[in-house]
């Protein structure tokens, strides 16, 4: 088993915090072979990687965890806490293998995921439950959960294998009609912002799948834990975030038809998880564009909840330039490509509709940029 030496609680928590990097067993990886001893040298003598500097910055509060006896095992592990005012969330993550696509890049379902993942232990640090993401003592009374109305997010740089992504979210109500939570994405090793995202949640009932209007009590478990003035990942007038999405009409130009709901795919609520959507509608994009491009913003309204029983239909067209006319229609090749500025960035609609009935499940927008060369 593993062997910690007599040292400080401090020691103890950085020794096995370094077993956890690339190459080497997790500090739980026991094995029945001879005790492995650890080193309680000085952190100062120790030349560290960027990852196991980004690790050892958080020495400190795993240690104080420990001393206080309060946190649990995940406390001790999990890279992030709460800013100094309690109103927003810091976290980092090291982009694993199994989170790259081909290019050895995070794949925009694995961001998407780390700020829904971010988001969640926010909720979590400030005593929310973790049954039905985020609940409140009152919405649990009720049978209420959060259900994601709209989602934006943009990467200016796709982090590698390896990397470490660091994540700060925070969140604020929406009057009566949701709660919105805005995320920013940076190099953990660099400071360099290389994303941005927000999102708006309104309540539904669990048991009837009917949403209801925030309660003022709701509204009061929330307010503490917002800023006391608005604070905006897209502060900027006319953002993408901001932009209305017209609903894509047949015939589509591209489709993927019958696309079924897996077993993983289902979250704690019981609907396909919102990250799911987004692989279905890149289902339906060209190849062309996949091979050449790479995703530089999506926006996804959602319209109704997809359940474990539904066929999806994901449908994508170029986005019209003055209402009429598409991309495709203005000298374009395949959708792909258009004169003038847009030609390097092409921009497309997309839709996700119940195969049988076609009713709208989701609809999105997407624009893309050239990949960059590696």
């Amino acid at each position: 088993m593993l062997k910690l030496c007599s040292c400080s609680v401090t020691d103890q928590i950085q020794a096995s915090v370094q077993c956890r990097f690339p190459g080497s067993p997790g500090p739980f990886a026991f094995r029945r072979r001879s005790p492995v001893s650890v080193s309680c040298s000085p952190l100062s003598r120790l030349k560290l990687t960027p990852v196991q500097a980004v690790l050892s910055s958080q020495q400190k509060e795993v240690a104080e965890v420990v001393k206080s006896g309060s946190g649990s095992l995940a406390d001790l592990l999990r890279l992030g806490s709460l800013a100094e005012d309690g109103l927003s969330y810091n976290e980092k993550y090291i982009v694993r293998c199994y989170e790259v696509g081909i290019n050895k890049t995070a794949t925009i379902e694995t961001l998407a995921n780390l700020l829904q993942e971010v988001g969640s232990n926010h909720a979590q640090s400030l005593g929310f439950s973790t049954d039905g993401f985020a609940t409140t003592p009152t919405m649990r009374k009720m049978h209420l959960i959060w259900v994601t109305a709209r989602m934006h997010i943009e990467i200016y740089k796709y982090p590698a294998w390896s990397d470490v992504v660091e994540i700060e979210t925070w969140c604020q109500s929406e009057g009566r009609i949701g709660t919105r939570r805005d995320w920013i994405l940076k190099d953990a090793a660099t400071g360099e912002l290389i994303g941005r995202a927000t999102g708006k949640w309104v309540m539904m009932n669990q048991d009837t799948r009917r949403l209801q209007k925030v309660s003022d009590d709701v509204r009061e478990e929330h307010l503490i834990f917002c800023p006391r003035e608005p604070r905006l990942a897209f502060p900027e007038k006319n953002n993408r975030s901001l932009k209305k999405i017209i609903k894509l009409e047949d015939p589509a130009q591209y489709s993927r038809l019958g696309l079924t709901p897996r077993q993983a795919d289902l979250d704690m609520n019981h609907h396909v998880n919102y990250v799911t959507y987004i692989g279905w509608v890149l289902e339906s994009m060209p190849q062309e564009i996949i091979d050449t491009h790479e995703l530089q913003s999506i926006t996804l309204d959602y319209r109704r909840e997809c359940l474990q029983d539904d066929v999806v239909d994901s449908l994508t067209s170029p986005e019209p330039i003055d209402g009429t006319k598409t991309v495709s229609e203005h000298n374009g090749t395949n959708g792909s490509t258009a004169a003038g500025e847009d030609a390097d960035c092409p921009k497309f609609l997309h839709l996700l509709r119940v195969s049988c009935d076609g009713q709208e499940i989701n609809r999105g927008r997407t624009e893309w940029r050239k990949k960059p060369a590696r």
